[in-house]
Parts: C-alpha cells; structure tokens; sequence
C-alpha cells in the first residue's frame, strides 16, 4: 500500500523502460486505499516486446475500471430506478426528428396569460425570492383554503390541514416517508402511475398489485369499462397492508372513479385500519358531466385520507413543481416532518403565482374554458380512431386514452432496437408506430408487474394535452396505420 509521499514521489519520477527482470520481483500494486490514487482507474504495467526481441514493459499504463467500487442500494433495482425505461427509449433522440410526440403527458402550450403574469410579479418582489415556511407560503394555502374548502365540506384549517409540496410527486414521497416501515404493504391499481412504485420502495414499502380488468366489449367502450375485481382486491390486503393508493381520474385509463366504487374501498380501508392517498392532479379535468367524488368526503374516510393536487396539471406548469396535500392533522402534521427534511420548502414565487391563479380562476371563468379546449383536443383525438374502426376506451377524465393496438402488424423482419426486444409487444408496436407513421406513444405494459404486463400488451397511451393543430396533423399521420391493421 502506497502511502501519500510514496504516490507523489513515484509520480515525480521520470519515466523509464523496464525490463522483465526488473519488474519481476516487484508484485502489482493496488492503491484502493491511497489519498491520491486515481479516482476511476487503477494503473497497472503492461507487457510488451521490447526493442530487442526480449519481452519487456512499456510506459504505456492500462487501466482498470474502478468505477463500480461500491455495491449500489437494492432498492434502486427493486424500484425500476436503473432500468432502461419507457421515457428513455421512446426519448425524442431515438424517434424521427419529425415525430409527433403524444406520448409523453407534457403541454405544447403555455400556462394561462394571468399565472405567467403573476410569476413575473412575484420574481420582482423580494419576500417572494426567499425561503418559504416548510408548510407552504401562507398566500398560497389561503388560496388552497378558498378553493377546496367547499368541495371537501369542511373549513380547512390552513395550519394543520394544508401541506405545499414540491410538485405532487414529492408530496406523495413524504407521505411514505412519514408512514412506511420497512416491509409495509401498499396497494396500487394497475396500470398505475410509474413514479410510485420507486417511491414506494425507496420508503421500505412493498407494492402490491390490483389490476383494473378491461371489459371493452360495447359498441362504444369508455374508460369506466376497466373495472375493479373486489374480491381480488379483499384478498389482496394482508395484516402488513398500511395503505392504498387511489388514483381518479387515473392515469393513464381516463377513469373517473364512481361513488360505488370509492363507498367500498372506503369499506375496505375502514375494515382494516388503511390510509387512503387520493391522487386527484386531474380533478377538473371530468368530461361528459361525470362525478369527480373526493374519497375523503365520504363517512369516516377524512381521518384516513390524504388528497394530492397539482398546479402543474391545473395551470399547465407542470415544470414548476407546485402541488399540495390536503387531510387530517394526524396525517399532515408527520407528513410536513418528513417534507421539511426532504426539500425544506418549495419554490417561492411560483407558489406566489399559483395562490393568484387559485384566487381569480372563478372570475375568470378558467376552468369552463379549460376543460372545453380540452374536451376539443380529446374529440379531435378519438376521431381519428374512429376513422380507422379501432378500439379504444373513450376517456372521462384526464388527457389520455388508451387505444387498442392489438390489430397492428409489422413485418416479421422488421428491425427493431435491442431496447424493445424481450418487452411486451406494445413497446414494439409503439416503435413501429412512431417510425412508420411518425406518432409517439407509450406502451402500457410498462405501468404493470411482470406478472399482470400482458394486460398492457394491447394498450398504448396517447396524450392529448397538445394544441389542436398539432392533434390535427397527429391524425392525419394516424390515418397511415390502416395499410398495417388486420
């Protein structure tokens, strides 16, 4: 082992030709331990011809990798976090520079005129640029209060009951982080939100899975046709249950979930002493005049319940990372815990511009408006699976739609990436798709355990949170799929 003067000293000396009697006494050497050893290679003497035809060793060094000195944490793998997923192969470096990207469930069009508007007030205002109080700007939580408050039948306590997040998915992380123990048990519908089985797991907790079963047998199948099987689901909960995951609307199905469905997991939660999280980012966004029921509103579900919205989904920002928790004191008081050490507080004046987006949306009549555009885009959308005779469940909530994809077909020889080979057959024809057609999707099977995937097999995801001409040209592209359907 070399010690510090040792590593310097030999790196001062000159440099010389050895020759094998030299080097032969003399064992390689390590210098795992050394201060100053290279941080990523160890040197070792290579073995040459020398000059005279005797062996020899040049000054040339070869390197070994010394970059996996260190095993890496299991839940990194248990969670899917190192795992080549469906964003990275399907990125828009992989795809034609032309494709149009309605995979990814990210706008093409800005945030209303008034919340940008605000975001420039507020960076001009110096309190606004500074730390926030953990629990959120007191601005903002008001706004939360004035907003939710009626829809929850209750006088929300902006101290006890409002937690800001950075974003939905943070809020959600610090619930597990206030609540998991190692081996608890988490119940998540399939096919469910992918960050929350790394979320889950990087918590100690272990996800178990309940698939939503698609009946789409009707002329006219929607999103309320993927239904849950409750016997499944009761046999599903074990003493080591600590909570279930609600996602309505859901992503990606476009499920609203109906007040039956939500009265007998409540039934379920109550029975076996079960946190509720209600992921609710897309509350608003209901169509064809179906209920948005908040689970925490129904009898004795508010104690158990914590509800997760987003201003990314309900201004379209979603890169300002703004979300909030809304639940009992007993939930929100650990939870704030736990956010406090994971992010401290969250983005300052955005928050300022989300509280006057949360303020003035009602006078500005910005909700009817939205979720007209939107329903705009869906119609646009669906219209061009219609043309085609495929099936897909027509969504009431969010904005996706799953299509049927089970009647594409591609040459046997078709040469797809190794990144698709040996995955569900949807992530081959969603490659297929977008370099034949020119359209990005997202194969479902991604959002299933291996032991449910062949659910999503049939499934892609379109996202239609895009401006209508950019729908329009989708659809014409789109109309390229009929020369490959059987």
């Amino acid at each position: 082992m070399l010690s510090r003067g040792s590593w310097l000293t030999r790196l001062r000396r000159p440099t010389r030709r050895l020759t094998q009697t030299a080097l032969a006494p003399t064992p390689a050497r390590t210098f795992a331990a050394s201060p100053m050893a290279p941080a990523a290679t160890e040197v070792q003497p290579a073995a040459t011809n020398g000059a005279n035809g005797s062996n020899g060793s040049s000054h040339i060094r070869k390197y070994r990798d010394r970059s996996n000195l260190f095993p890496l944490a299991s839940r990194l793998k248990e969670g899917r976090a190192l795992a080549e997923d469906v964003w990275s192969i399907f990125n828009a470096a992989n795809l034609p520079a032309d494709c149009i990207n309605l995979g990814q469930g990210y706008m093409n069009f800005p945030p209303p005129a008034f919340v940008r508007e605000a975001a420039e007030k507020a960076l001009s205002v110096t309190a606004a640029n500074h730390y926030s109080h953990p629990k959120g700007r007191l601005r903002l939580r008001e706004a939360i209060k004035k907003v939710y408050s009626p829809q929850f039948g209750r006088d929300l306590d902006v101290e006890t009951e409002i937690q800001v997040t950075s974003g939905a998915n943070e809020g959600q992380y610090s619930v597990f982080t206030a609540f998991l123990e190692p081996g608890d048990e988490v119940i998540l519908f399939e096919p469910f939100f992918d960050q929350y089985l790394p979320s889950v797991v990087f918590n100690g907790g272990v996800p178990v899975y309940v698939p939503l079963h698609p009946k789409l047998t009707g002329a006219k199948p929607t999103s309320n046709d993927w239904v849950i099987d409750f016997d499944e689901l009761s046999r599903s909960i074990t003493p080591r249950t600590k909570m279930i995951i609600v996602n309505t609307p859901h992503n990606p199905v476009g499920k609203v979930f109906t007040r039956e469905e939500l009265e007998k997991i409540a039934a379920l939660a109550e029975q076996h002493n079960l946190i509720v999280m209600s992921d609710e980012v897309y509350d608003f966004l209901v169509f064809d005049n179906k209920e948005h029921v908040r689970i925490a509103t129904l009898p004795g579900m508010w104690d158990r319940t914590v509800t997760v919205g987003s201003a990314g989904k309900l201004f379209s920002a979603t890169g300002w990372r703004v979300g909030w928790l809304i639940g009992p004191p007993s939930i929100i008081r650990p939870t704030l815990a736990a956010c406090t050490r994971i992010v401290f507080c969250s983005n300052s004046p955005l928050q300022e511009a989300t509280a006057v987006g949360l303020e003035e949306m009602e006078e500005r009549g910005y909700l009817p408006q939205a979720v007209k555009e939107y329903d705009e885009r869906r119609l646009t959308l669906t219209a061009a699976f219609d043309k085609l005779g495929m099936t897909y469940s027509h969504p009431e909530g969010t904005y996706f739609v799953l299509l049927d994809i089970s009647t594409v077909h591609w040459p046997e020889n078709y040469p797809f990436p190794e990144s698709v080979q040996g995955r569900g057959r949807d992530f081959k024809a969603c490659w297929f798709i977008a370099m034949e057609v020119g359209v990005s999707t997202i194969p479902v099977s991604e959002f299933y355990c291996e032991e449910h995937c062949s659910i999503g097999e049939n499934y892609a995801r379109f996202a239609f949170c895009k401006d209508v001409d950019t729908l329009k040209r989708a659809t014409e592209r789109l109309q390229g799929l009929r020369r490959f359907l059987r």
